[in-house]
């Protein structure tokens, strides 16, 4: 199941600072917009339900935690991106990331590595 954007919020700081409180993450969305503590928490707990996070509800304090990976998550955003942004087209993505970023020597460098990994396996 594909989350939303409110949710990718919540997923990026379970990812970033793992299990944490519904408190833990209201404070941390809250350093980057105005948000409400129920707003975080209902949605944790419509992230609950549709199993992108455990919730371990064993003390008064209910702890949450990602139970999707950042690279699964990724995956499939950057998947459905290409299909429907770029015609199916990883070189048409890549091109205009490329095109339109300034892109440091260190990240070309690691690009290039991948090609030549992806070429030495074709």
């Amino acid at each position: 199941m594909k989350p939303t954007e409110g949710e990718l919020e919540i997923l990026g700081v379970l990812w970033d600072k793992g299990a944490s409180t519904v408190r833990i993450v209201h404070e941390e969305i809250c350093k980057s917009k105005e948000a409400g503590y129920t707003t975080t928490l209902k949605l944790l707990q419509i992230m609950f339900e549709k199993t992108l996070v455990t919730r371990d509800s064993s003390s008064k304090t209910h702890i949450y935690e990602a139970a999707v990976s950042r690279e699964k998550t990724q995956k499939q955003f950057i998947t459905k991106m290409i299909n429907s942004l770029f015609a199916g087209s990883s070189t048409e993505l890549v091109m205009q990331t490329l095109g339109g970023n300034k892109t440091s020597t260190d990240e070309l460098e690691k690009i290039q590595q991948l090609i030549n990994e992806l070429k030495a396996k074709k």
